[in-house]
């Protein structure tokens, strides 16, 4: 992509928010700030680090709502939920920020839930949640719920003839959240799930696991797995020579697991977001346009065109705050219980914006956002995701 190109690309993105937001506050005015925690460092940093390139992108395509500039700042959870935690607290009591932004895998983010709403701020987070109640109350999520994108894999399974299936995910709350959808999603389908094995994202070997997977023979096999540790389920059944068809989730979708796995994926199939394929979209496609914003603030925050789902997520995020800010009245300050309470109304409002990862329309009682128009099927082929 030329510079002009993104010049292009970036006048636009910046004329289009600019329609939409009321400018003109006082020079004097109070920064909004972000708290955004991601793993830049431990076994899930391969998502980490794509989400902190998200977020300087989306600071790049809009770092100004209503006067005040959106300010945020970066702590790495090092991959660890007590961390992640601590890290919260640190941002909620000593840098008094307006709303949280995280962290990559689902238990960190659960610990975000719940701290978000014990400090009554909004969190909006990248990663999939599983929330009710008082919790559901204060954080949103811009990934797909489970739900949609393994009833998107279900669906391409059946249309293969698929009749029974082997699992194998992480040990922990992603893990049990992706088996537990599947569960139900297969039952619908007429489809049986013949194994459930799991392990810890810091392993390095499942070979005990794959030997179970191949003698149960099932026709196909899913992870329940993010990131570069998810590849390991792949290369454990290349090695014991299964021939069955092989899926994964949304989780995966990165260059760094594409390395990692290397021939033992090719063929793979796995739900994702319209962005990574953007390109083959139908221009009618909401999130076509969004894509090429996105693409080009990227490219100007990060000096590299983007090549994972992640930081999309995280940009994704990025656009949810700057929306939501530019609806809050204008005489509220920010730094204050009450401005955190506008910020969280104003993003539970959110309705039909158009993101990289389809379209968001939040309403309070659900962290999701998301519809039928955020999830497509994809196939490895030759190190790339081809639209299925």
């Amino acid at each position: 992509m030329g510079k002009s190109h993104i010049r292009h690309l970036l006048a636009g993105a910046a004329l289009a928010v600019g329609a939409t937001l009321a400018l003109g506050q006082s020079a004097w005015a109070a920064d909004i700030k972000i708290g955004f925690i991601t793993p830049l460092s431990g076994p899930i940093a391969s998502q980490g680090i794509p989400f902190s390139k998200g977020m300087a992108a989306g600071q790049k395509y809009v770092s100004e709502v209503n006067g005040r500039k959106i300010e945020f700042i970066q702590l790495d959870d090092a991959s660890d939920p007590s961390q992640t935690a601590r890290n919260a607290r640190k941002l909620i009591d000593e840098d008094k920020v307006d709303v949280i932004v995280g962290t990559g895998g689902v238990p960190g983010a659960m610990a975000l839930a719940s701290i978000a709403s014990e400090a009554k701020l909004p969190l909006v987070s990248f990663t999939p949640l599983f929330l009710s109640g008082d919790k559901a109350a204060w954080s949103v999520t811009t990934a797909q719920p489970a739900s949609l994108m393994i009833d998107a894999v279900v669906d391409h399974m059946k249309k293969d003839g698929v009749k029974t299936i082997g699992y194998i995910g992480f040990s922990d709350s992603w893990g049990d959240l992706a088996y537990n959808t599947l569960l139900k999603s297969a039952e619908g389908a007429g489809m049986e799930v013949v194994t459930n094995e799991r392990y810890a994202r810091s392993d390095t070997s499942v070979t005990g696991q794959a030997l179970k997977i191949v003698a149960a023979g099932p026709d196909a096999v899913i992870g329940g797995t993010a990131g570069t540790p998810g590849a390991l389920p792949y290369l454990a059944l290349a090695d014991r020579g299964y021939q069955g068809a092989i899926y994964g989730t949304h989780g995966i979708i990165n260059p760094d697991f594409i390395r990692v796995a290397g021939a033992s994926a090719e063929g793979l199939l796995a739900p994702t977001g319209p962005v990574v394929v953007a390109d083959q979209l139908p221009d009618s496609h909401p999130s076509k346009v969004v894509a090429a914003e996105f693409a080009a603030a990227y490219e100007a925050a990060n000096g590299e065109a983007p090549k994972d789902a992640f930081s999309a997520y995280a940009f994704d995020a990025w656009k949810v705050i700057a929306d939501a800010a530019a609806r809050v009245p204008a005489d509220m300050e920010p730094g204050t219980p009450e401005y955190r309470a506008a910020l969280r109304d104003a993003i539970f409002e959110t309705k039909d914006l158009p993101v990289t990862h389809g379209v968001l329309t939040f309403k309070p009682g659900s962290p999701y956002g998301a519809d039928d128009r955020a999830a497509v099927m994809v196939k490895l082929e030759n190190g790339n995701w081809v639209l299925q």
